[in-house]
């Protein structure tokens, strides 16, 4: 596996993330509609040519999943057990369909579980910029880390 154990993630690390990922119509056509999100500003042109934008935004809760998503293999796969929450979500610029969205990743944080020897909790910032470097994400999501150090795992 490609993730990073607790001991492996430093605070002040950064990642940056590879590859970059363009959005499609059919991603967010595909998204919305999985997740029952009648927005016409996400599904509908006519209704969206008539926004301060003029065309369709992507799906904010879509753009927020790719990018935690492009962040997997480089920090946490096959070495989380889970997302314990995002503690601060921003979008502040759009993302269209077209949009090719690369993501870094920063540790911010990290401590050790008061009550699970086996385990640790990491704060990661992930930062997302369109091709014309736009911030269009932020994100500070906390996780919980298995440890490297308990025996239960070898890194080859």
């Amino acid at each position: 596996m490609s993730g990073k154990y607790f001991e492996e993630l430093e605070v002040g690390a950064l990642y940056k993330h590879q590859p970059a990922r363009t959005i499609t119509e059919t991603d967010n056509l595909l998204f919305t509609a999985l997740t029952h999100n009648p927005q016409p500003l996400h599904l509908d042109a006519e209704f969206a040519k008539q926004s301060q934008y003029g065309q369709i935004l992507v799906n904010s809760l879509y753009t927020l999943g790719l990018v935690v998503g492009l962040s997997v293999a480089d920090t946490t796969l096959g070495t989380t057990i889970g997302n314990l929450g995002m503690e601060q979500t921003e979008f502040p610029n759009p993302v269209f369909i077209g949009d090719t969205l690369s993501v870094s990743t920063e540790i911010v944080d990290k401590r050790e579980s008061r009550t699970k020897p086996d385990r640790g909790i990491v704060w990661f910032k992930h930062l997302a910029r369109n091709q014309r470097g736009e911030i269009v994400c932020e994100c500070l999501r906390k996780g919980m880390m298995l440890k490297l150090a308990t025996g239960n795992f070898e890194r080859n």
